[in-house]
């Protein structure tokens, strides 16, 4: 059997920490008499998490604006055989009340930075939610940011994020805020991973030409993840809460 491909072995590094801090959080959840559990995916697009999730026997409902997105989902559905486990609705977090039946868990991965009210979108999102039910939130952290911008040269890009986390790419948070954000909207934050802390510094190259380098990286991201002195370094946060 061929080995993972070199796209595979960066979304491993890219997703790893927070994969498995997913799959951690849903084993504690008490799942339906047929041993399903119900999750959205605001914004899953063409299925990285929802179709493996599906293949745990889980039902996933993912909503996405893009219509391209939505169809390369339902390919990848059908030909990992869960089909009849995954359901695609086009759509976006203002449209969650709308599109969706209280779940057990919903995912929202690098969807609230270009929601135009984060406040609003939390609030949408634990409204999506059955009492005891996990959100997974992935957010852009906001020091990263500043020191990648910095690092390339962009120095006055740099200091206006510095000064203004709302970008036209959309906005970062700092852990403080997006656990306090939680918080407001009436979930509670029990986790909190850094997410991407080498990653994005370690040119591609090396991991597609350096033997075992995607698999150690995978480990040294995996070992600080729950380190709070790293979650400023970190290119994203992923926080986990429960209503």
């Amino acid at each position: 059997m061929p080995g993972p491909t070199a796209s595979e072995r960066r979304q491993s590094v890219r997703t790893g920490v927070v994969w498995e801090a997913v799959c951690e959080a849903l084993e504690g959840l008490r799942p339906a008499p047929d041993g399903q559990l119900r999750i959205i995916d605001i914004g899953g697009g063409t299925g990285g998490f929802a179709v493996p999730l599906a293949q745990q026997g889980h039902r996933v409902q993912v909503i996405d604006p893009s219509p391209d997105a939505l169809a390369s989902l339902d390919r990848r559905a059908r030909e990992s055989g869960v089909a009849d486990l995954v359901s695609a609705q086009q759509g976006d977090l203002s449209d969650l009340a709308g599109l969706a039946e209280q779940a057990d868990v919903v995912l929202c991965h690098g969807v609230l930075e270009v929601v135009p009210d984060p406040v609003a979108g939390l609030s949408a999102l634990a409204g999506a939610l059955r009492e005891g039910g996990v959100l997974s939130l992935v957010v852009g952290q906001l020091h990263a940011a500043v020191v990648a911008r910095a690092m390339a040269g962009h120095f006055q890009a740099a200091r206006e994020l510095l000064d203004n986390p709302e970008t036209p790419r959309g906005r970062r948070f700092t852990h403080d805020e997006i656990r306090s954000l939680l918080t407001a909207a009436g979930l509670d934050p029990f986790a909190v991973h850094a997410v991407r802390v080498f990653a994005d510094l370690v040119p591609g190259s090396l991991l597609d030409l350096e033997a075992g380098a995607s698999a150690a990286l995978v480990e040294l991201e995996r070992a600080v993840a729950t380190r709070p002195e790293y979650f400023p370094l970190a290119s994203q946060l992923h926080l986990l809460a429960r209503r």
